[in-house]
């Protein structure tokens, strides 16, 4: 039955352009897997499915990579020149210009569109932190890591926040491999700040008087504040039947709140952080992190730029809203006339009210196909890895089921 639900899928991608995002990863059985969705037109909208999930047998070089997808189109009789889009993270056997698999895909067709993942973007971007602000992340790992790795003084911590009437009663893990980690273990940590105190000097532990320096709590409540803020952003970006203009705008949005942000800050306004706002309220506090504060938003403001470049706003406008916009400066001629029936048509206009935007631009070029294969262009390439993500999380989960090996396909 698999099989059959294989060969159905690849019968519609073979009649229809595609794009691809992969990724390779280790299983709890020690298996090297490389996993690969696909997302085509599919009658009048867009479809994501699982294509494959194969093991590496060798090492995960690109050549290997490469090897593997290659060999896996041939078989379903599959075009490269149909893929119009790659989305991988930024390692350097996938995103490498010369020898990764971003390479040798661009070698067998040269018009493919490669996307860095956005998620993985906007973790990089997000990671940096000044030394003063290292300085607290790791006293504040070191501190989860003297409870929760010794299981009498977890059950010790735990005990004595239940007496306390707390609304949690453990710190949680911090974990480099999960996006919304940091943001987590830093509020936790600053929820429960006076049960680790009464914890630590109790157990004759020196990280305690960092729980007694305001300055050090006052930057403790500034992390958890803007690594909540930055995951919400990291949320924004996931899910399934994302496209890159949809997800330039959330970047775009949280770039221009980091603008606002520094200028509040440099006012003295702590506002936008609730936690810090609080701390410093309850305890009379004059704000003493405030150069900190605007030396870590100002470098995210930098990281941002670098990791997504980005681009007017405008530059989508046309495809998220064609019947406002303007078209771009390099429109051909025939595109700007296509353009201009699309917008004079009120039955188009009725649809694009009705229908998803994929949907609409998929009407729009079975009438318009030069208008509308630009569109689709833009919309068809996987704009996040995350489809890949949530295969791995499905493939852990039956390994942990059953230690037995397993083989995914195509469609399950």
């Amino acid at each position: 039955m698999s099989k059959d639900i294989e060969e159905q899928l690849n019968d519609k991608v073979r009649d229809s352009r595609f794009s691809l995002q992969m990724d390779e990863a280790t299983d709890s059985n020690k298996d090297c897997l490389l996993i690969t969705y696909v997302r085509f037109i599919d009658g009048d909208d867009m479809r994501e499915e699982l294509l494959f999930c194969k093991q590496i047998t060798g090492r995960a070089t690109a050549e290997e990579l490469f090897k593997i997808i290659d060999s896996y189109l041939k078989e379903a009789n599959l075009k490269w020149e149909d893929c119009v889009g790659i989305c991988t993270d930024g390692a350097q056997a996938m995103a490498g210009k010369r020898g990764g698999l971003q390479a040798l895909i661009k070698r067998v067709n040269p018009n493919v569109q490669w996307t860095h993942c956005m998620i993985h973007r906007e973790a990089l971007a997000s990671k940096q932190l000044s030394p003063e602000l290292n300085d607290v992340m790791t006293d504040v790992i070191a501190t989860v890591n003297y409870i929760k790795t010794r299981p009498v003084k977890a059950r010790i911590f735990s005990a004595l926040c239940a007496e306390m009437g707390s609304d949690h009663t453990a710190v949680l893990f911090h974990s480099e491999s999960r996006w919304l980690s940091c943001g987590k273990v830093l509020s936790r940590v600053f929820e429960l700040g006076d049960e680790i105190v009464i914890f630590l000097k109790e157990e004759g532990n020196d990280l305690a008087h960092k729980f007694y320096c305001n300055k050090f709590l006052m930057k403790l409540a500034y992390l958890s504040d803007m690594f909540l803020k930055l995951n919400e952003v990291n949320l924004q970006l996931q899910g399934a039947n994302t496209h890159i203009p949809h997800l330039a705008d959330k970047i775009t949005s949280f770039t221009r709140k980091l603008e606002m942000w520094l200028h509040r800050v440099k006012d003295g306004n702590v506002d936008s952080f609730e936690n810090l706002k609080s701390f410093i309220e309850e305890n009379k506090l004059q704000n003493t992190v405030i150069p900190c504060m605007e030396a870590h938003i100002s470098a995210l403001q930098k990281h941002f730029y670098k990791y997504f470049l980005i681009q007017e706003s405008k530059e989508y406008d046309w495809i998220r809203d064609p019947f406002s916009a303007t078209p771009p400066a390099d429109f051909s001629t025939s595109e700007e006339e296509q353009f201009i029936d699309v917008t004079s048509d009120s039955t188009m206009r009725l649809q694009f009210q009705s229908k998803t935007l994929a949907a609409f631009w998929i009407g729009v070029e079975k009438v318009y196909p030069l208008l509308g294969k630009r569109a689709l262009a833009i919309l068809l390439p996987f704009a996040t890895s995350y489809l890949c993500e949530i295969g791995f999380s499905a493939v852990a989960f039956c390994c942990g089921l059953n230690q037995d090996k397993i083989q995914i396909k195509a469609g399950h």
